[in-house]
C-alpha cells in the first residue's frame, strides 16, 4: 500500500541562498503550464479517483507563490485523485507573508489542515543574508491571519549555525520561536550545499560559520529549550507537543512507501525508488507527453530495505522496534547487526530501551557515524537467511 502523496511545486518569487531544492523564478505562464504538466503526471500514475491515503504534502520551492487561478487548479487536481475527507494530515508549505485571506480560505475550503512556515531564523538582517524576502513581522502576521481562518496545526522551520550566528543570537531567536507556543518545530543546522550561492561564498572563503562546538551547544540549548516548553523530541530534528508529529514525515522515517509527482520529486513505491527530471523546461514536455517524467529508477531489494530501514528508523527518538523489524523481515536485527549494535553501546552511541534500539543524547550527534556502521555487503544478508 502506498500510504503518502507528495507534490513539488519548484516556482519561488526569491532564490534563497542556501536551498539546493528543485526551484525556478515564479513565471505566470511557467506556472500555468507546469500545473497542466503535474495534471497529466497524477492523472497517468493514479488510477480512478478518491484514492484513500494516509499523509498529503505539498512543498517546493514556495507553494503558496501560485495564484488562485493555479492553486484552485492544484487542489482541485489533489480533491479528484485522492480520499481528502479521509486524509489524516494535509499540509502546504508556504512563506510568511505569502498568505492572503482569500488564499486562506481557498486551502481550509479543500481540506488542508496542517500549514507549514518557512520562517528559518528570528532577525531581519540575517533573513535578508540567507536571501529572505519576508521580515519577522510577517511571521507574526502571517500566524495570526492562519489561526483567525482556524488553522492550528502549524509548524515553522528554523535554521541554525548561520554565517556569523552567535550561540546567545540563536537562543533568541529559538526563545521567540517556541512563545507562539505552536504544536510543531523542524529545526536544522545549515548545511552548504553545491549550486548555492552560499557554496560560492564558502570556496571563495567569505562563508564565516560559527565554529563547530557553538554549532554542537546551540544544538542543545535547541533539546533543553524544547524539553522545558513540552515540545518534545521525535526526530533528530523535529520537535511536536504530543499528537501532532509529523505524519508524512513519518511517512519517510518508517521506510513506508509514497508517491513523489512534480519536477525533482522522489518517489518511493514497492520496489524501486523513482527521481524526476529536475529542470523545469524538460519535467513539463515529459510530463505533457506521457505522464512520466522520471529521470532515475533505483531499485530497492531486500539489502536496501534493510540499511533503510536502520537509517531512517535511527533518525527518530524511538528508534528500531525490534518486534517490528522482525515481523517485517523475517529475522531479528541482532542477528544481523548484533556485532555493530554492542561496539556503537559500548561507544555510548547506541542504547536499548523496551525493545527498541535508539541513539542516546550522543548518538545524536554523530547521527550519520552511526548510520554508516549499517552499511551491508549482499553476502551478510545470506547468513540470516
Amino acid at each position: 500500500m502506498v500510504n503518502s502523496v507528495y507534490i513539488h511545486i519548484p516556482f519561488c518569487q526569491q532564490i534563497c541562498h542556501y536551498c539546493d531544492f528543485t526551484k525556478f523564478f515564479y513565471n505566470e505562464q511557467l506556472a500555468t503550464e507546469y500545473i497542466e504538466a503535474l495534471t497529466n503526471e497524477v492523472n497517468t500514475n493514479i488510477n480512478g479517483n478518491k484514492n484513500k491515503v494516509k499523509t498529503i504534502f505539498i512543498g517546493g520551492g514556495t507553494p503558496t507563490a501560485l495564484n488562485m487561478k493555479q492553486l484552485r487548479s492544484l487542489l482541485e487536481l489533489i480533491n479528484q485523485k485522492f480520499d481528502v475527507p479521509n486524509c489524516e494530515e494535509y499540509t502546504i508549505e508556504g512563506n510568511p507573508g505569502d498568505f492572503e485571506v482569500e488564499k486562506v480560505k481557498l486551502l481550509k475550503s479543500f481540506g488542508v489542515n496542517r500549514i507549514s512556515l518557512g520562517v528559518q531564523v528570528f532577525d531581519d538582517q540575517m533573513l535578508e543574508e540567507l536571501g529572505r524576502l519576508h521580515k519577522v513581522k510577517d511571521v507574526y502576521q502571517t500566524i495570526n491571519l492562519l489561526q483567525q481562518n482556524s488553522f492550528s496545526n502549524i509548524s515553522i522551520d528554523l535554521i541554525y549555525a548561520l554565517p556569523n550566528q552567535t550561540v546567545e543570537q540563536f537562543q533568541k531567536s529559538l526563545e521567540e520561536a517556541v512563545s507562539f507556543n505552536l504544536p510543531h518545530y523542524s529545526t536544522y543546522a545549515l548545511q552548504i550545499e553545491p549550486k548555492t550561492v552560499f557554496y560560492q561564498r564558502h570556496k571563495k572563503g567569505k562563508l564565516h560559520r560559527p565554529p563547530q562546538e557553538s554549532e554542537v551547544q546551540m544544538y542543545e540549548i535547541l533539546k533543553s529549550t524544547m524539553r522545558k516548553n513540552n515540545i518534545n523530541q521525535y526526530e533528530i530534528s523535529n520537535f511536536a507537543k504530543t499528537g501532532y508529529e509529523s505524519k508524512h514525515n513519518l511517512t519517510y522515517w518508517n521506510n513506508e512507501h509514497y508517491y513523489g509527482f512534480g519536477a525533482g520529486a522522489h518517489g518511493y513505491l514497492p520496489g524501486k525508488r523513482t527521481g524526476n527530471i529536475r529542470p523545469l523546461p524538460a519535467y513539463t514536455k515529459k510530463a505533457m507527453q506521457n505522464g512520466k517524467p522520471v529521470l532515475s529508477t533505483e531499485k530497492i531489494g531486500p539489502k536496501e530495505m534493510v540499511e533503510e530501514e536502520m537509517f531512517l528508523g535511527l533518525r527518530k527518538l524511538s528508534g528500531i522496534n525490534q518486534h517490528h523489524f522482525k515481523q517485517k523481515f523475517g529475522f531479528p536485527c541482532d542477528k544481523l547487526y548484533g556485532d555493530t549494535i554492542a561496539r556503537l553501546m559500548n561507544k555510548g552511541w547506541l542504547s536499548e530501551k523496551r525493545g527498541h534500539y535508539c541513539l542516546t543524547d550522543q548518538g545524536l550527534l554523530f547521527g550519520n557515524e552511526v548510520f554508516a556502521e549499517f552499511l551491508l555487503e549482499e553476502e551478510d544478508l545470506k547468513l540470516v537467511r
